[in-house]
């Protein structure tokens, strides 16, 4: 069976060009980037992720027997063309952001330069090993913006769109200030932290809500965190005051109690009072249950005595924002800078950087996107992270980009962390750039106008 990460999974106009280049012999070097058109609503930033996957994929980028063999037989393309990709390997070079940078509209986040054939194949695995990341990495930033002091938990995993999004997701939440998943799976690949409690089967299957506490205490004494709203919320927690002296007595600790339904914010209190007037101050109380920045940050504002949160189908889908206007665009084929001019949708063309400039306490101050050969004044943001189809070392760790992004974070203008900001960070476009675009400009006209002059 052709597995997942083939390289098929694609769109089919993706290999239709392929032979199209094949058979016109276009095989000089194009220039790709992806970027994102405009921030969703309300939202300040994002955040840069998935290079890692990408990466990943270019490296090992192969056609195997049993794929070469379907595209001949019921994909339907040419012998010629799939023998031509009997040999396919990436030996292109990748500028990107690293993991963790925050970053703005119009902005190359990576930069993929290789002969057109290899460059265009890969557009769609980038665009959505990009994308996806990128989204639940920035809900998870705002999610820890908003509750800074708490601990937050991945815990999409079963309502994620698929298993690879679910993974991803525990590791791009984790990336953006999370403090571990539910995924297990998570741990061995990612080395993200994993947490779990119970579940309101394992209570219910029980005669006697206090005996299932206790089994389950016993067989799992560590990091223990009981279930205690699959009943009576306020009921529970006196029965937990009682329990927890016996297994005190054993050296069995109760770390937290979790509540996931209800007014979240009144059981909070309720259990508190409960809990403290039992002597068990330090039993900390976690919620989840449909929460996300907003829900998190109006409990916080509420006063809820809530010390952490596990937020899942609404972080693994991206709910409020489940997609981003990004796009994969070719800016230079064959050393000729290239521009796409649609209404709404022009791209900026030729080989461009991104440079950071920060004001004297630190800040971030503003953006330039410019030619890549100009000089630079700030700091430029795309790092070359690949060379003649190898990844070059070292890559940053996921644990250096999550502390990365938390740098970032504080160095970011205070009314673009707000959930809804209300202003937007400058980005300009240098003369050069806009220079490039007039020259593609004048091309397209001279095209328009003449009709066809040889390969686009």
């Amino acid at each position: 069976m052709i597995p997942m990460t083939s390289l098929l999974l694609t769109d089919l106009y993706e290999l239709a060009m392929l032979d199209a280049y094949h058979a016109d012999g276009m095989e000089e070097e194009a220039v790709f980037d992806f970027f994102v058109r405009e921030l969703p609503p309300g939202h300040g930033y994002l955040v840069a992720a998935g290079l890692a996957q990408v990466l990943e994929m270019l490296r090992d980028a192969r056609f195997s027997d049993e794929e070469l063999r379907w595209l001949a037989g019921d994909g339907g393309f040419r012998a010629g063309f799939v023998d031509w990709l009997r040999g396919f390997r990436f030996t292109g070079t990748l500028h990107a952001m690293p993991e963790g940078t925050l970053f703005f509209p119009d902005e190359p986040v990576l930069r993929v330069t290789a002969p057109l054939p290899q460059a265009q194949l890969v557009e769609t695995r980038i665009i959505n090993l990009l994308q996806y990341q990128i989204l639940v990495a920035t809900k998870a930033a705002r999610c820890a913006t908003a509750a800074p002091d708490s601990e937050l938990v991945d815990f999409g995993l079963r309502r994620a769109h698929g298993a690879e999004a679910g993974l991803l997701a525990a590791r791009a939440s984790w990336l953006g200030g999370f403090s571990g998943t539910s995924a297990v799976l998570a741990a061995p690949r990612y080395g993200v932290p994993v947490y779990g409690t119970m579940a309101h089967s394992f209570i219910e299957a029980y005669d006697d809500e206090s005996v299932a506490f206790e089994r389950f205490a016993r067989a799992r004494p560590r990091d223990l965190v009981l279930l205690i709203d699959t009943y009576d919320t306020e009921g529970a927690a006196h029965k937990l005051v009682s329990l927890a002296e016996r297994l005190a007595a054993d050296g069995i600790r109760i770390q937290a109690v979790r509540l996931d339904s209800g007014d979240l914010a009144e059981h909070a209190r309720h259990v508190r009072r409960i809990l403290d007037e039992g002597g068990l101050a330090d039993v900390r109380i976690f919620a989840s249950g449909g929460l996300d920045e907003y829900a998190v940050a109006s409990l916080l504002a509420d006063g809820a005595p809530i010390d952490g949160f596990g937020i899942g189908s609404r972080l693994d889908t991206s709910a409020d924002v489940p997609y981003l206007d990004c796009a994969y665009k070719l800016c230079e084929y064959a050393g000729t800078p290239r521009r796409k001019h649609s209404e709404h949708k022009a791209t900026w063309p030729g080989r461009k950087q991104v440079v950071r400039r920060y004001r004297g306490n630190g800040v971030m101050g503003g953006d330039r996107i410019q030619r890549d050969d100009e000089p630079v004044d700030g700091e430029p943001l795309l790092k070359r992270v690949m060379a003649h189809g190898e990844i070059e070392q070292p890559v940053p760790t996921l644990r250096e980009s999550r502390e990365y992004l938390r740098r970032q974070l504080g160095r970011l203008p205070e009314e673009l962390r707000a959930l809804d900001a209300a202003a937007d960070y400058p980005v300009e476009v240098s003369d050069r750039v806009r220079a490039l675009a007039r020259e593609a400009d004048v091309r397209i006209d001279e095209q328009r106008l003449s009709g066809p002059r040889g390969a686009w």
